[in-house]
């Protein structure tokens, strides 16, 4: 294979590498019945005049299944941290000791679990997508490669046949990690 094809090739298996971890983080970020650091590292807090990562102002650990622990490394950040949480999505009521905050998370309804798994779904659909734009990208540079006369016909019918490979092995993953995921929402 000449080196043009396996440089394009190699530049879409690593980016095809990208989407699937980009659709992990996504699913990481939907809550289970579990308590998952994931859920609130990425949180927005106005600290010291700016906005910040959570993950930048405070340790979050799990003391137990269904609880997080949020530990400030400045406690004057508790309260922002608080507001934060309040503010989001999750739908969760920190309780605070003055040095750290707790988040007990209840236990799912089935109809909140079925709409997660929607929510999963969804998400594992555009990284699927998101592959395959990056297979016709790789597909567009090697088709000009043989127009260029860089790569003869066997070479460019032989890089789409890997490319094939590659795009159908990242959406199996994708699939997969969808599959876990789902399993993990609808576990009672």
């Amino acid at each position: 294979m000449s080196e043009l094809a396996e440089l394009i090739l190699e530049d879409a298996k690593d980016r095809m590498e990208k989407a699937i971890a980009h659709s992990r983080a996504e699913f990481g970020s939907i809550r289970s019945g579990r308590a998952a650091p994931q859920l609130v590292e990425k949180l927005t807090v106005k600290a010291y005049g700016v906005d910040m990562k959570l993950q930048e102002l405070a340790t979050v650990s799990v003391p137990e299944a269904r609880q997080l622990m949020i530990t400030p490394h400045d406690p004057a950040n508790i309260d922002a941290i608080e507001k934060s949480i309040r503010l989001s999505d999750l739908g969760l009521s920190p309780s605070s000791d003055g040095r750290a905050l707790r988040l007990n998370f209840p236990p799912l309804t089935e109809e909140r679990r079925k709409d997660l798994v929607k929510m999963v779904k969804k998400m594992a659909e555009e990284g699927r997508v998101a592959i395959r734009n990056i297979r016709r990208d790789a597909r567009k540079e090697l088709e000009s490669g043989e127009k260029d006369n860089q790569l003869t016909a066997d070479e460019l019918s032989r890089a789409e046949k890997d490319l094939d490979r590659m795009t159908q092995a990242s959406e199996a993953t994708v699939d997969g990690a969808l599959a876990t995921k789902e399993e993990e929402l609808l576990e009672v």
